[in-house]
């Protein structure tokens, strides 16, 4: 009889001869498909029907039927040989996890390829201006006429909402019903008469996201995911996805690659452009211990307390998102250390706008040439604060891990059993 270690070590190689079967195999079809002069869409139609492009996804639906663990295997042989892959996004990031896990077939055959190809992009309708963290607070409503469900309110945060042809929507649909239980999950076509998106100019200078008002916007009953009153549990998917994301690459393109390459960098350069100031937002902690430099401040006892600090928090960071990605793909569900990632992110930046502060003293108030880091530093200060609130804020987090991590009781919730018609709202 074997011993358990002997188990564990057979256990190993049977992995690393599955890993070397997929390597082998995505090689040889790379060999026979990658042509970089190909038109971007048509390549990426090419991916979906062959499923490399999303080796982890079911095999009726452009996959490969995978473990999550194949996807790094398949894109180091992408790389390998400079090949694009699925289009990067929102849509393929939350979206689509989110539809493999709860749409219905005939939603995810009109949806799933036009994600994977790039052709739709989506954002995301959640958050509310009148209730703050508490998401499942929403408001706006959505009433059943006929063949459709009628839309009214205001969402807010929603980037990439301007060039979305798509949208998730979290819309109440049972005022009846307690608050977490009346809340329905959509695809809305964002572009109708009823839907009104107007960018929002931030204190930095930038306009990443926008506000959306929905004015009698129409969404067909074939867009309801799940059944009505369903939508807030849909929602925990996406939201897990969404802290989780943290842990997700920006593709990287060859500067020599051929016609399709450039496509392929055009479309993401001009996604990300969109989130261009995100590595202020996070304090820019590479820049603390050049900046103390320049300025002579290095020689400060307390700066050098406070850079060691940003050090230590920093490398925190680097190993909870390390775990994030692992476990991916070791083919776990986003769990709590998406949430562990995303505080920590928040007691980084701050770290680092305290440290910014402290070296460039009343010079951070200065933009433009000749300012710290030719303005990114006041960048930073004004940028930071947001890293708290964007993609749950650090008060919804330390519940989430206390909850659900530590085993804690509930936050207190009077609104929890009554019909939220009923409930105090903002």
């Amino acid at each position: 009889m074997a011993s358990d270690g002997a188990v564990g070590v057979d256990a190993v190689r049977a992995d690393e001869v599955r890993d070397d079967a997929v390597r082998e195999e995505a090689r040889t079809w790379l060999e026979e498909h990658w042509h970089p002069e190909r038109p971007l869409v048509e390549w990426r139609h090419l991916l979906a029907d062959s499923g490399w492009g999303t080796p982890s996804w079911p095999l009726e639906w452009h996959g490969r039927g995978l473990p999550p663990s194949m996807d790094a295997v398949v894109a180091r042989e992408f790389d390998a040989v400079g090949a694009v892959g699925a289009a990067a996004g929102i849509a393929m990031y939350l979206v689509a996890p989110t539809l493999l896990a709860h749409a219905d077939a005939d939603q995810k055959r009109r949806h799933l390829r036009p994600i994977l190809t790039g052709e739709h992009r989506w954002c995301q309708l959640f958050s509310e201006p009148t209730n703050g963290s508490d998401l499942a607070g929403l408001v706006t409503r959505a009433d059943r006429d006929g063949d459709e469900w009628i839309v009214n309110g205001q969402k807010v945060w929603n980037s990439g909402a301007h060039r979305a042809r798509f949208g998730i929507l979290l819309a109440r649909t049972d005022w009846e019903a307690p608050k977490h239980r009346g809340i329905s999950f959509f695809l809305l076509p964002m572009e109708q008469p009823g839907v009104e998106v107007r960018p929002l100019r931030q204190m930095n200078g930038h306009a990443t996201f926008n506000e959306v008002f929905f004015r009698d916007a129409r969404v067909p009953a074939g867009e309801l995911v799940g059944s009505a009153g369903d939508g807030w549990r849909i929602a925990l998917t996406t939201l897990a996805h969404e802290r989780s994301a943290v842990a997700t690459r920006r593709p990287r393109y060859r500067a020599d690659g051929g016609p399709t390459v450039q496509q392929a960098k055009q479309e993401s350069d001009e996604y990300f452009a969109t989130y261009r100031w995100y590595p202020q937002r996070a304090g820019r902690a590479n820049l603390v211990v050049p900046e103390a430099v320049r300025t002579g401040r290095v020689s400060d006892p307390l700066v050098r307390q406070q850079i060691a600090r940003v050090e230590a928090l920093r490398r925190i960071s680097s190993w909870t998102i390390r775990r994030a990605r692992d476990a991916r793909a070791a083919g776990k569900p986003p769990g709590p250390e998406g949430s562990l990632t995303k505080l920590n992110m928040s007691v980084t930046a701050r770290a680092c706008h305290a440290a910014h502060s402290m070296i460039a003293g009343s010079m951070g108030m200065l933009v433009g040439a000749g300012s710290n880091a030719n303005g990114v530093v006041s960048e930073v200060l004004m940028s930071t604060p947001a890293m708290s609130i964007a993609g749950g804020t650090d008060e919804i987090q330390r519940n989430i891990i206390g909850e659900r991590v530590l085993g804690l009781s509930k936050e207190p919730d009077e609104t929890k059993d009554i019909p939220y018609k009923h409930a105090r709202r903002n």
